[in-house]
């Protein structure tokens, strides 16, 4: 190797909030522990933005995440006003919403405890039950108002599997000491106004204000929209998605409770409104709610009026924030020297809080992968590409299903969304099969996935998706097996629920007392 070679590599991370902190954080995790690696990791933030600050529903993926950055859950749960989340509950999806008897369906983060269970609950009576309630017990455990845990399981251990609520901004604080403390990542305040780039649109310098002229081996790019460095600096082009996922604009309101001891849901509720849905967060003093509405198909005085409806007197006094998004991902979020990580490399709305999640993995992707000698760089940079813009394509796939598996028919956002010029063929395809033959785990066997089959088959059998099963023969052994299997679940049900906790007691004396972590 040449000397140069064997100088520390240094990267430099342009923008906090949660994108950036995760990656500073998976940085050092991964590239502290690497041995005859060294890698020195700088995150650089204005102290003048804000960040946007409403990504606060996530997946079970992030409970790894926390126990793989040496994170202690009672201290996360403190320090982030965060609370349980074990699903997404989708209320008037299906179809046209009924006043008085609005219909819903459970996305729950536990899986199927049994094979062959969508076959099963097609053969049997579907009005019996609904599909969540007959493979796990976390919908009715959800739908009671308990949490996932007792106070005497580990640290990132349940009765059912979970993720969280959070506020963004706490989290990011959250992130920022622990990467700083445990795997000594410098952080500097400062504000950058030049980037250098030469003619083949790699980066050679920032310029900030205070510290001068920044280099650095890799620059990831972690400032929100204005994408400065990937999109400003490094012109690379933006794939857009508008005409698949119609929803591009946000009206977002923090919700003080009137009560101090309000149960909070222990799922994230979902909404369908007649132009795009609305989201309601549970944290321990407020909610977060927000309308996401395609402006193709909504005013925002419209918007607005569907929001404060929803709040009812709660909101009528509540400033609510506009919010701007372009849907879509980087054509390459690898370019030269250049990553980008978080809203600079693509959003696809909040629904299934995609936007946290792939923030999370392409973090630790970037980790996994980074290259031990400059000279591999466009190496690693193609292959990171190719997975990341197949993750994108998946995700979208799964979002667009929501709306393509609805019936509802009351108003032209719905009708839209059904068009077949609107649906990518991926999941076109997918949905013709899927009329005559059950979804199978061959079709996921991606290592890349991020949405699988339990997860599919949650929306396609909350949503009534009509799969023919006529062609499958369900034997008496198996019909009785399956009863069986029923009644276990209905007995398991009633022994937990007397061990559970209401939710919003079980955090409180998780903020008093913390998890243990053995």
């Amino acid at each position: 190797m040449s000397d140069n070679s064997k100088r520390p590599m240094k990267v430099l991370i342009v923008g906090g909030g949660t994108a950036g902190w995760l990656a500073a954080n998976h940085l050092g995790k991964k590239l502290s522990a690497s041995e005859g690696l060294s890698v020195e990791v700088t995150l650089i933030e204005s102290p003048n933005i804000p960040n946007i600050g409403v990504g606060e529903g996530t997946v079970p993926m992030m409970r790894d995440t926390l126990r793989y950055l040496g994170i202690d859950e009672g201290d996360f749960i403190r320090q982030t006003d965060a609370t349980f989340k074990q699903s997404i509950k989708f209320i008037n999806w299906t179809d046209n919403p009924q006043p008085d008897n609005p219909t819903y369906y459970h996305h729950l983060f536990d899986y199927p405890k049994w094979d062959n269970s969508a076959l099963m609950w097609l053969n049997e009576s579907a009005e019996s039950t609904s599909y969540a309630n007959s493979v796990s017990p976390q919908g009715y455990f959800a739908d009671l108002g308990l949490g996932p845990k007792t106070m005497t399981q580990p640290q990132y251990q349940g009765e059912t599997s979970y993720a969280y609520h959070l506020d963004a901004n706490k989290f990011s604080v959250l992130l920022r000491d622990n990467a700083v403390k445990r795997f000594g990542v410098s952080h500097i305040l400062d504000d950058v106004t030049d980037v250098l780039v030469d003619d083949a649109k790699q980066i050679q310098s920032v310029t900030t204000v205070n510290h001068g002229v920044l280099e650095a081996d890799l620059y990831v790019d972690c400032t929100g929209f204005s994408a400065r460095l990937i999109e400003q600096a490094c012109e690379v082009p933006f794939v857009d998605k508008g005409d698949v996922l119609f929803v591009d604009t946000a009206l977002a309101v923090q919700v003080p409770y009137e009560q101090s001891d309000t149960p909070i849901p222990c799922f994230t509720l979902s909404t369908a409104q007649e132009a795009g849905w609305i989201w309601d967060i549970g944290l321990t003093e407020r909610r977060g709610v927000g309308y996401v509405y395609s402006s193709r198909h909504s005013t925002q005085a419209e918007a607005e009026q569907v929001l404060r409806k929803y709040l009812g007197t709660a909101g009528d006094k509540l400033a609510l924030r506009k919010i701007e998004m372009r849907i879509g991902y980087r054509e390459r979020a690898w370019h030269q020297n250049c990553v980008a990580i978080g809203l600079s490399a693509g959003f696809v709305e909040p629904l299934e809080a995609t936007g946290l999640l792939v923030f999370d993995v392409t973090s630790r992707m970037l980790a996994e992968c980074f290259p031990a000698h400059r000279d591999a760089m466009p190496l690693v940079a193609e292959q990171f590409n190719r997975r990341i813009t197949h993750t994108w394509d998946k995700v979208i796939d799964f979002i667009k299903l929501h709306y393509v598996a609805s019936k509802r028919s009351d108003s032209q956002f719905w009708l839209d969304n059904r068009q077949t010029n609107t649906i990518p063929e991926s999941l076109q395809q997918k949905l013709a099969l899927w009329r005559y033959q059950l979804p199978s785990r061959y079709e996921f066997a991606s290592t890349m996935e991020i949405f699988n089959l339990e997860n599919y088959l949650y929306v396609l059998y909350g949503m009534d998706f009509d799969t023919d099963i006529a062609p499958w023969t369900v034997t008496d052994a198996q019909q009785s097996q399956y009863q069986a299997q029923q009644a276990q679940l209905q007995q398991y049900v009633q022994a937990a629920r007397k061990q559970l906790l209401p939710h919003r007691e079980l955090i409180a004396r998780i903020k008093q007392y913390g998890i243990s972590k053995v």
